[in-house]
């Protein structure tokens, strides 16, 4: 807490740490952790198991993968590829080696750089439905999963909800299974561009700036809904909590120099400069990670 509101975030990781930092033990929410040392990719599954743990965390019952890359901004080709290995490893595990046909949705703005992730990663999938539609399944070989694609765009460009577009294409074209792809807050600087969320629970659009959108997940579309997420902006609140932390020398001293920062800072949020080459490279990885799995 900063003054009188919250740090927000998108990621279950750090809101179980706030957790921690406090000194609470939370009922109903196992962690598991694994690092791959050689790699430089660190794991966490935080699973929230009981409608109690669900209310004292603010997301649903379900699980999510945390990845974390600490050198997943750089532009190393080899190491972006271990990373899309990762995130397929894990895609599969919740996927199944069954036949289904997966509609992939781009969230985001195209017009705003930390926003366009989503429709970025949709620009790089291999798509397949219509190939399916057109020549039979037996034309795409070992292809188990057929691919769809939408980037509906935010509601000042379409003046429609984005659940009712998702909702009218799932309707008319039956997948059964949606993935949702969405830039993310952190709470922590450090993840920013360098942490891959995944969950089974759905999404919900722009929460993490304050901007709350219509949930997208299997209780409002009827298929299973997964997302997918970085996050590419902190709370301006984020950078200043962690200063303070760095130099207020006791709890007291924190909360007091809290007590004294403009509320405004709730409105701001904070993108690195090289944003532009950052979203294109993290989208390339996320896109090829969906191929690999999907394929």
């Amino acid at each position: 807490m900063l003054g009188d509101f919250n740090v927000r975030t998108d990621l279950a990781l750090e809101t179980r740490e706030s957790f921690e930092e406090d000194d609470v033990e939370l009922r109903g929410v196992r962690i598991e952790e694994t690092a791959d040392e050689e790699k430089e990719i660190y794991t966490t599954i935080v699973r929230i198991e009981t409608e109690n743990g669900a209310r004292a965390m603010g997301k649903p019952v379900g699980t999510y993968i945390t990845l974390e890359a600490p050198n997943m901004s750089s532009e190393d080709e080899d190491y972006h590829r271990e990373i899309s290995a990762e995130l397929a490893k894990h895609l599969r595990a919740i996927l199944g080696d069954k036949e289904q046909t997966v509609l992939v949705v781009g969230l985001g703005n195209r017009e705003v750089t930390p926003d366009a992730l989503g429709p970025n990663v949709v620009n790089n999938l291999k798509i397949t439905r219509h190939i399916a539609k057109e020549y039979g399944r037996s034309s795409l070989e070992n292809q188990k999963k057929l691919v769809s694609a939408i980037v509906p765009g935010v509601m000042a460009q379409t003046g429609m909800e984005t659940l009712e577009i998702i909702r009218g294409v799932v309707r008319d074209t039956h997948p059964q299974l949606v993935i949702v792809v969405d830039a993310l807050a952190a709470r922590s600087t450090r993840r920013l561009n360098r942490t891959i969320q995944i969950t089974d629970t759905g999404i919900n659009p722009g929460s993490g700036v304050g901007n709350h959108r219509n949930s997208i997940n299997q209780e409002k579309l009827g298929v299973p809904v997964i997302a997918i997420g970085v996050p590419t902006v902190v709370d301006a609140a984020t950078i200043v909590s962690d200063t303070v932390e760095q130099l207020a020398d006791t709890k007291e001293h924190r909360q007091a120099i809290r007590e004294k920062i403009s509320p405004h800072l709730n409105t701001m949020f904070v993108t690195p400069k090289d944003i532009d080459e950052t979203v294109k490279r993290v989208s390339y990885t996320i896109s090829e990670g969906l191929n690999m799995a999907l394929s």
